[in-house]
């Protein structure tokens, strides 16, 4: 059996744990297992659907008042018990933020490897076989698994979504017995960024901006670029970040967020080595940059030597145009 962490966010399930719930039904169908996901929380019940669209054919719903929120504890504690009683030979996560934060935790309470932030699965001999960047994305390694059950997070973006079908599947609710002493952290409060601005993570184009900018003021130029472009997200480099011109959330790089978007826009972005570690592996790579040597040119697949202020007026007025016919 394979069993698929679905994270949710605002009554839905994140675009990248379905991406890990296809990938998992592909390798599934190879390898002659089941493949199943699970959902934990408060009232979750109802998402079980979407995981059924997307070829799950068991929804495990671990419920519980104390979970209504993520608690690394409270949600360690829980799939714990529920991979205790089913035995997945697999489980799979996608590698966003509370993914990178909850599948260590799991990993270690049960005490196997996790192969974290996988580009690629495969199926080699009868098991499973992950690769992952190493060194800042220098190198690729390959990896097969001696623990059980094998672990690994999935980087979003990468693996491609299942065509969604109709499927219906059993759902399994279980109420989660945990003392509450034993949560030992809880949300007490979530506040949103103004305008609910899509991730970076999740984005099929993101819009980046670098020390270039020069100042907080011309990163709304950006997001002018982001309202016309569908499904974008706002990027911003370390030196950016640093210079208080827009918040960490929006960090695109080794010490940011790690984006494999269909198309990477970069204005202003020298092209650091950890930039590069967290977004060389997006599809197609556009850079506009006064430095004819900068980095940045040497992975992006059309580059612009010149002034970024000259350069995006007018490609948001020709963008306007060609999304608008």
């Amino acid at each position: 059996m394979i069993l698929v962490y679905m994270e949710c966010r605002d009554g839905k399930i994140k675009k990248s744990s379905l991406e890990a719930l296809s990938e998992a039904r592909r390798r599934g169908d190879e390898m002659g297992m089941e493949t199943t996901a699970v959902l934990v929380g408060h009232g979750v019940n109802a998402l079980a659907p979407d995981a059924f669209r997307y070829r799950a054919s068991k929804v495990f719903v671990l419920e519980n008042a104390l979970l209504s929120h993520y608690s690394p504890s409270g949600y360690t504690k829980a799939l714990v018990s529920l991979i205790e009683e089913i035995r997945p030979e697999i489980i799979f996560f996608a590698a966003t933020s509370m993914g990178r934060d909850l599948s260590p935790r799991l990993a270690a309470e049960l005490g196997v490897s996790l192969a974290a932030d996988c580009i690629q699965t495969v199926t080699k001999d009868g098991k499973l076989e992950v690769r992952r960047p190493l060194f800042a994305g220098k190198a690729f390694a390959s990896f097969t698994f001696k623990t059980s059950p094998q672990m690994a997070s999935l980087r979003p973006n990468v693996f491609p979504l299942a065509e969604p079908v109709e499927d219906q599947g059993e759902t399994i609710k279980k109420e989660v017995v945990i003392p509450e002493d034993q949560v030992k952290d809880r949300v007490v409060e979530i506040l949103k960024a103004e305008g609910a601005e899509l991730d970076v993570t999740e984005a099929d184009i993101v819009v980046t901006g670098g020390r270039g900018m020069k100042g907080q003021e011309n990163f709304d130029l950006l997001r002018e670029l982001t309202s016309v472009l569908p499904n974008s997200a706002l990027g911003a480099s370390r030196s950016a970040v640093d210079a208080e011109w827009i918040d960490h959330q929006h960090q695109v790089g080794q010490t940011g967020k790690t984006v494999s978007p269909s198309l990477y826009m970069a204005f202003g972005v020298s092209g650091a080595i950890q930039h590069l570690a967290g977004m060389s592996s997006s599809k197609f790579i556009i850079a506009v940059n006064k430095d004819p040597d900068a980095p940045i040119f040497k992975v992006a697949d059309f580059g612009i030597v010149g002034d970024l202020f000259q350069v995006i007026p007018p490609l948001k007025e020709e963008l306007k145009k060609i999304l608008s016919e």
